[in-house]
């Protein structure tokens, strides 16, 4: 529990290197190519994202909306993170991201970070609807053809948002676009409570010589008179460039000691929003949702031996069920 107590404030701002799993594909340089890829194209760009890097995450809001707004000085932070597949079947794909932090006095801090699951041709997605719900989106037969979705989840595996686009491969680069799509606020927005209370975003995941960039096109966004104003427009570059010069066989051996443990957290969250058609969890700045300092910390238990995997499991399912106001679910 120490150890996400400590690294909170640096929990969503770093990430990590290494070498892909599989080589991206190429992006053709002339302009009668295909625009898109297909299926096995495409798994491959998103298994390109899996390896070990140094990350650089820069913010930097642009243009207000409103007359009453003063503009953030831009910020850039980074770090570490290593990125790993965790389920691949030939239509979905998880990727999983665990931050590496060197402290001072050589201390490194293991902090599960973001998931990122890719599903093929999808009915359905797993959407922001408003402070502290998620509901499933039906995906219409021609936004979904050929399409992928992106359902990002927080470092405690509860919904963060989710979109729908294709992988395009004209221009000379490789890229996934979603549509504008709601989320809620990241933590270095909402420890400030600020005057907007969501984001409206485009997504966008490219693939670069050295690793994959990360972009976001951020409306922020909060009531006013009664409707959703933007409040002021902000562009985020996250560039993950592949390196290993960081304890990376740690944040594998967090993972391996923990990795039972997620995957039955991952359970109970699907079925809490497989049951309701969508999920409801309280929002927290520090922590994303109020399941984060519980959930993270029986991982941290389960890592020290202080609890055993199952005591943690159980533990999870309860503290699941009681914030989203579910039966608890099976073990998986």
């Amino acid at each position: 529990m120490k150890s996400f107590i400590l690294a909170a404030g640096l929990a969503l701002a770093l990430a990590g290197c290494a070498t892909p799993t599989a080589a991206p594909p190429a992006a053709s340089a002339t302009p009668a190519a295909a625009l898109y890829g297909d299926l096995q194209t495409d798994r491959k760009a998103i298994l390109a994202m899996a390896g070990d890097y140094h990350v650089r995450f820069d913010f930097n809001e642009i243009a207000a909306f409103v007359p009453d707004y003063e503009l953030l000085k831009p910020k850039s932070s980074g770090g570490y993170e290593i990125v790993r597949v965790i389920a691949d079947t030939p239509t979905f794909i998880s990727l999983q991201h665990i931050l590496v932090m060197e402290m001072e006095k050589g201390q490194v801090f293991i902090i599960k970070h973001w998931r990122q699951d890719w599903t093929y041709q999808p009915e359905t997605v797993l959407t922001y609807a408003g402070p502290g719900r998620w509901v499933l989106t039906p995906v219409g037969a021609a936004e979904r053809a050929g399409a992928w979705s992106q359902t990002v989840w927080q470092t405690d595996d509860s919904p963060r948002y989710g979109g729908v686009g294709r992988w395009r491969y004209d221009g000379g680069d490789v890229r996934w676009t979603s549509g504008e799509s709601w989320r809620p606020l990241a933590r270095r927005d909402a420890v400030r409570h600020p005057v907007y209370d969501r984001y409206r975003a485009v997504n966008r995941h490219a693939l670069t010589p050295g690793g994959w960039v990360h972009e976001q096109d951020n409306a922020k966004m909060a009531n006013r008179d009664g409707r959703l104003t933007t409040i002021v427009h902000e562009t985020v570059i996250n560039t993950y460039r592949r390196d290993t010069a960081f304890p990376v066989a740690k944040g594998d051996a967090y993972w391996a000691k923990t990795q039972a443990y997620w995957a039955a957290v991952r359970g109970f969250w699907d079925a809490a929003i497989a049951a309701g058609g969508g999920v409801s969890v309280t929002e927290e700045a520090e922590n994303g949702s109020v399941t984060g300092p519980t959930l993270m910390g029986l991982a941290d238990e389960v890592v020290s031996g202080t609890r055993t995997t199952e005591s943690a499991i159980a533990e999870a399912r309860a503290a699941i069920a009681g914030a989203t106001g579910t039966a608890p679910a099976v073990t998986p």
